[in-house]
């Protein structure tokens, strides 16, 4: 079939399912839109480039489908720099169209010009320069490919503007052929039978589960080993949801702002099983002491993670698709009562849970943000999802808002991008139109892409905002106060800003909270408005995320806030 290559580009999109994609026009880009007029593609316009990477992103990560958008070249393209790293970061599948200037001007310092490829190497799975029509469809069918094989991640396609004009006899492929890249994660069952050997000597075993244990979509079969085990688990930022918050065996989250019983589970297990999980910095805190007494099980898909923070001394080395059943299945098989075997543990773990929970103190005078955060958590029902921006906020949400499920904690874990909530949060309504959405947001993170506001309320797109109101830049001032000598550096926020007012002026309803006796009730009614709204809730601006690790210090080393230790 003869087209051009802009209607190539969106007839491949139809080809992989693509639903919608987020965007912004530009000049190396007008071809396609002009073909996205005629087709009537479904399309998103954000209000920045930046919101249309953190939007697909929040799609991808609320469905499990491969997020979708399109910039210009030059700025913007470079505008979607920081949500791509973000993406990158997190293994999130993103392909990101690109236009470039015209063949005959690459290289020259063009108008709008931008090395795109060269900018986003570092930061991308994989990523191509279209010069040529007749590549069009398979550089399409390998992207697709490589952002949602194996370890997920973005993929950028910068395509030359006459590109989109030049045509061609369209032809999808119907399969790729990759150099070095096949997509098959099958691994090495010795490691699996080492592993479960390993487990077998063990007494005291934890379950350490993360972001990859979603991406994978193993959930419920991490929930069946959990179950017919009894080994306890702890969750990374990432991992959160994919066992319930409320099971008597989950200790919550682990690392610098983890709970006090996962942390210490940590310290005293003697084989620590890393599913899906990166050993981040936030989480092993000092490395030479993170899980002394332990050896490490790592399951992962990708070889490089093997060895890179922390030694492993069973590494199982594939897709968790591949890795877990064949895990549960020789588990299943072994002439064990795991549970048995593992009782007295898990109940000294419980213990320690129950006995050193998180806590705060109410204040009849100040909403408290641990306080804001339960009563959401109250307020919505099982499948509701939540997006968070960074800072504060996000800990106290991963501390105290109840996940159930997977897919229903989204945020920016490894990169930590504050100014990704509200872009993501719109985009996991349009991929979860039937779940209700909340954003915690605070009033420093709102304010890096509070354009979209304008995109929600022409949108009509049913995103509650939660706005922690504090005046501060929160992390960062509690960075100053407990290692700065609280010299609070350009983080103390004047506090002129009135969201309420600035919601109103783009299109969104809005209301204030400042009482607590009023928490409830406003709380309940506004999550309960039809339509997207901002709901400013005033909280005092002194408030520390705790417990809390140092960096660099030991994850026994706690600073407990009203934990009793």
């Amino acid at each position: 079939m003869q087209m051009n290559g802009a209607q190539a580009l969106l007839e491949s999109l139809k080809i992989e399912n693509v639903e919608l994609v987020f965007g912004y026009p530009g000049g190396a880009v007008l071809d396609l839109y002009d073909a996205v007029y005629k087709s009537k593609f479904p399309h998103i316009l954000t209000r920045h480039e930046q919101g249309a990477v953190h939007a697909a992103d929040g799609y991808a990560r609320a469905t499990g489908k491969v997020g979708v958008c399109f910039a210009t070249s030059g700025p913007g393209a470079t505008n979607l720099i920081t949500g791509i790293a973000t993406a990158n970061m997190d293994s999130i599948p993103l392909v990101c169209f690109t236009g470039q200037v015209t063949n005959p001007l690459i290289g020259k310092d063009s108008f709008q010009e931008a090395d795109i490829v060269g900018i986003t190497t570092p930061i991308t799975k994989h990523n191509y320069l279209v010069k040529k029509v007749d590549e069009l469809p398979r550089v399409i069918k390998e992207a697709f490919f490589i952002a949602r094989t194996g370890r997920p991640g973005p993929v950028v396609i910068d395509i030359a503007k006459d590109v989109f004009t030049a045509m061609l006899d369209f032809d999808y492929p119907k399969e790729v052929q990759l150099r070095g890249y096949r997509g098959d994660f099958t691994g090495n069952v010795q490691q699996v039978d080492d592993a479960v050997e390993a487990l077998n000597q063990s007494k005291r075993p934890l379950f350490f589960i993360g972001g990859g244990v979603t991406l994978s979509n193993q959930t419920a079969l991490i929930r069946d080993i959990v179950n017919c085990t009894g080994i306890p688990v702890v969750s990374s930022l990432m991992g959160l949801g994919c066992v319930p918050a409320k099971d008597i065996g989950f200790l919550g989250m682990v690392g610098m702002h983890g709970t006090y019983a996962a942390n210490m589970a940590v310290q005293k297990c003697d084989l620590l099983i890393g599913i899906g999980v990166r050993f981040d910095d936030r989480v092993t805190g000092k490395v030479d002491a993170f899980a002394p007494k332990a050896k490490i099980v790592h399951f992962e898909v990708d070889k490089a993670e093997i060895n890179k923070n922390i030694f492993a001394d069973y590494p199982v080395i594939g897709d968790l698709r591949w890795s877990l059943p064949i895990f549960k299945e020789k588990l299943q098989a072994a002439s064990v009562d795991y549970k048995k075997r593992f009782k007295d543990w898990q109940a000294q773990v419980v213990d320690m849970n129950e006995r050193n929970p998180l806590c705060y103190k109410t204040n009849a005078q100040y909403i408290m943000p641990q306080q804001l955060i339960d009563t959401v958590s109250e307020l919505v029902d099982d499948n509701a999802i939540v997006v968070t921006d960074v800072g504060q906020h996000q800990m106290w949400a991963a501390q105290y808002f109840n996940s159930r499920n997977p897919r229903q904690f989204l945020t920016s874990g490894g990169l930590g991008t504050m100014g990704y909530g509200l872009p993501a949060a719109l985009g996991a309504k349009l991929g979860q139109p039937h779940k209700k959405v909340v954003l915690f947001t605070g009033d420093g993170s709102i304010m890096m892409n509070c354009q979209e506001m304008a995109t929600v309320a022409d949108n009509d797109i049913d995103v509650k905002v939660v706005l922690l109101h504090n005046h501060v830049l929160g992390m960062v001032s509690q960075w100053q106060r407990m290692f700065y000598g609280k010299r609070y550096s350009q983080t103390l926020l004047s506090g002129k800003t009135d969201f309420v007012k600035l919601a109103e002026a783009m299109g969104m309803k809005a209301c204030r909270i400042e009482k607590p006796a009023e928490l409830h009730s406003t709380l309940q009614e506004a999550l309960n408005t039809e339509g997207p709204m901002l709901i400013d809730v005033m909280l005092p601006g002194n408030e520390d995320v705790l417990p809390m690790v140092a960096p660099g210090a030991q994850l026994d080393n706690m600073v407990l806030g009203g934990v009793e230790e």
